[in-house]
């Protein structure tokens, strides 16, 4: 390994620093000679040395002979050092594979990035969104992007797809003929928009997280939390809100999904998490279960809230809630009405 330290003595005009030293020889050696000592050099000295040549100012022909006198019979002819940046480029082709001059150089990188990460990068979001998207596009299209995906992500987008488009889009995808170029840049710009809307997903990863803690809370306590934020950002408010589901929101949900949910939590749990609670939201709940269950439930209810524990009653609501957020995710159930089911039953 070469010691830059190796080089002294004081230098004509400004002072060169001991990585422009280093580079100020190798410019001087000629690309033979040069290239076959870089395998001495690590990385980042490499790396160092490049962005030194690159910047080096003209060095003089006497000055060159006292910083390399060793050398003294290369430089007889008085040539001074003017077009460093190509010198340099000239000679790590000498000495090193093309690959290792574009990383070096720096060349390439940002081609590189879009070329390798735009499918490991989609691979990284969830099958579900990424089907989504692709529900979106021709079969075609699709099938090309399926193609491309690393297999175990790709199938589990297909299986987030509608049965009906499956068969059609595996069977494009077996007999995909070669894509032009220009289709396929097509493509690719449709799945870099996908990747800036994952992103911008990412993005809203804090207001999924206020809303996860709120969903923890009392619709009271929600209720003073939201005021408080929105007298700082309105805006804020209207990206938590929605993501928000607690025991009251039962009512807005739609009755095929609030019975599903039902059906899964006991009737004690139920019967505690309906004790003081207002009589629409309590009818929307006995209106979901079994007859046989509601008359136990309303038989219970009866007695009002003595005995009960408020705390008792805040955990079951939470527990319904909780459930009904779990099922949800799964795309089990809905937990409010779809816009166009809501006008239909208005």
């Amino acid at each position: 390994m070469m010691d830059f330290d190796d080089f002294g003595g004081a230098l004509a005009g400004k002072p060169l620093t001991q990585a422009e030293k280093a580079a100020a020889v190798l410019l001087a050696m000629g690309k033979g000679v040069a290239g076959r000592l870089l395998k001495y050099f690590t990385q980042a000295e490499l790396q160092t040395i490049i962005a030194s040549a690159q910047s080096l100012r003209a060095i003089p022909p006497d000055e060159l002979l006292s910083l390399v006198s060793e050398f003294e019979d290369l430089f007889t002819e008085g040539a001074g050092l003017m077009d460093n940046a190509k010198a340099i480029e000239a000679i790590l082709e000498e000495g090193l594979t093309p690959d290792e001059v574009d990383s070096l150089l720096g060349r390439r990188t940002a081609f590189q990035a879009y070329e390798t990460s735009i499918w490991d990068r989609l691979s990284e979001a969830e099958p579900a969104f990424v089907a989504q998207f692709l529900l979106r596009e021709h079969p075609q299209t699709v099938a090309y992007i399926l193609s491309m995906m690393p297999s175990n992500f790709g199938a589990k987008v297909l299986l987030q797809l509608p049965d009906n488009r499956r068969a059609d889009i595996m069977n494009r995808t077996v007999n995909m003929k070669a894509v032009s170029p220009k289709a396929a840049q097509i493509i690719e710009n449709q799945v870099m928009t996908l990747l800036a809307e994952i992103e911008a997903e990412r993005n809203a990863a804090g207001s999924t997280k206020v809303a996860d803690l709120m969903n923890e809370l009392d619709k009271p306590q929600v209720d003073t939390l939201l005021t408080s934020l929105e007298s700082i950002s309105r805006e804020a408010v209207n990206k938590v809100r929605p993501k928000i589901f607690l025991f009251e929101d039962l009512m807005y949900m739609p009755q095929r999904s609030r019975v599903l949910l039902l059906n899964d939590i006991s009737t004690d749990v139920l019967t505690v998490s309906l004790r003081g609670s207002p009589a629409e939201i309590r009818e929307s709940v006995l209106s979901a279960i079994s007859p046989r269950q509601r008359r136990m439930i309303e038989s219970d209810l009866q007695s009002g809230m003595g005995g009960v524990n408020p705390r008792e009653v805040a955990i079951a609501r939470r527990a319904v809630a909780q459930e009904a957020i779990r099922l949800a995710n799964s795309g089990q159930i809905e937990l409010k009405e779809k816009e166009g089911d809501a006008s239909a039953a208005a």
